[in-house]
């Protein structure tokens, strides 16, 4: 069953999320700034060497200060993507758990595997302890309210480890439903491996949405993150 979202009563430790009100509101100009040349009707674009983004998304800047208070100041920016949920892009997307993590290029390494490419750039599934330990921040850049397709997040499911597809609907009912509701400038933090969904907006607009991984860990066996 769905529930109303209590935003000030969920934790990242206990629940794999935690809302960050109003974390990037004086600098949302200048984020929006940095992004301007990329297509914002898009569903997503895969985000890598935009300079003027990488200062707000560095350990100390306004965006990765707020992983860093979570994974240590050794964290860093993994992976980006810009989303827009519009007229024209308006989608759905049911229950799953990210995966995969982008690297500069393939080494075959023993736990690594199998291998995509999204984007134009190199993917693959780490081992699962890794992903447990990374955090996915959302960056909000316009208002998400309950009819703008709000993230849905099943609280708890992180700790549930690599959760097999079958079993997805059985976790959910498990876990309940929160609908992570958002105001542009805020910040939604969670574990990457919670298990989350998102629906088609019901109100046409924009949902724009930076989403950036991050990791305080170094790769097994020569292989580099891409970063961003």
């Amino acid at each position: 069953m769905k529930q109303a979202a209590h935003l000030d009563n969920l934790t990242l430790a206990k629940d794999g999320a935690q809302h960050i009100p109003a974390a990037v509101l004086p600098l949302l100009p200048d984020i929006c700034a940095a992004l301007r040349e990329f297509p914002h009707e898009q569903a997503g674009v895969r985000i890598h060497g935009i300079q003027a983004l990488r200062p707000f998304l560095a350990a100390n800047g306004a965006i990765g200060s707020v992983a860093a208070e979570f994974l240590g100041s050794r964290c860093r920016p993994v992976r980006a993507i810009l989303f827009d949920k519009t007229a024209a892009t308006n989608w759905s997307l049911g229950w799953h758990q990210d995966r995969t993590i982008c690297v500069k290029r393939r080494i075959d390494v023993e736990g690594y595997g199998p291998w995509t490419i999204k984007g134009g750039m190199q993917h693959v599934t780490p081992p699962f302890e890794l992903l447990a330990r990374m955090l996915t921040l959302r960056v909000h850049l316009d208002d998400v309210p309950a009819q703008n397709s709000p993230l849905l997040i099943a609280p708890g499911s992180h700790v549930r480890g690599r959760i097999p597809v079958e079993q997805y609907g059985d976790v959910v009912a498990q876990s309940g439903i929160y609908t992570c509701l958002a105001k542009a400038g805020d910040v939604w933090v969670y574990s990457t491996p919670i298990l989350h969904a998102s629906e088609a907006a019901s109100v046409m607009g924009h949902r724009r949405v930076l989403q950036i991984d991050y990791s305080a860990d170094e790769l097994a066996g020569g292989l580099e993150w891409l970063g961003v």
